[in-house]
C-alpha cells in the first residue's frame, strides 16, 4: 500500500470520525434540551405536590381525630 493510499485512507476514516463526532454533539444538545425541559417541569411541579402533600396530611390528621 503506498503513502498515498494510506493518506487516502486515513482522510477516510478521519471524516467518518468526524461525521460521528457530529451526530454525537447534536445528540447531546438534544439531551441537554430535554434535560433542562424536565427541571423546568420538576421547578414548576414541586410547589403544588408540596401543596397536595400538605393537604393529604390534613385529611390524615383529621381522619386520626375523627376516630
Amino acid at each position: 500500500m503506498g503513502a498515498s493510499s494510506e493518506s487516502e485512507v486515513l482522510a477516510q476514516e478521519l471524516s467518518n470520525i468526524a461525521g460521528n463526532v457530529g451526530a454525537l454533539e447534536t445528540r447531546v444538545k438534544e439531551v441537554e434540551a430535554v434535560i433542562e425541559r424536565l427541571e423546568a417541569g420538576r421547578r414548576n411541579d414541586s410547589p403544588g405536590l408540596e401543596e397536595v402533600s400538605a393537604h393529604s396530611d390534613a385529611v390524615y390528621r383529621a381522619m386520626r381525630r375523627a376516630e
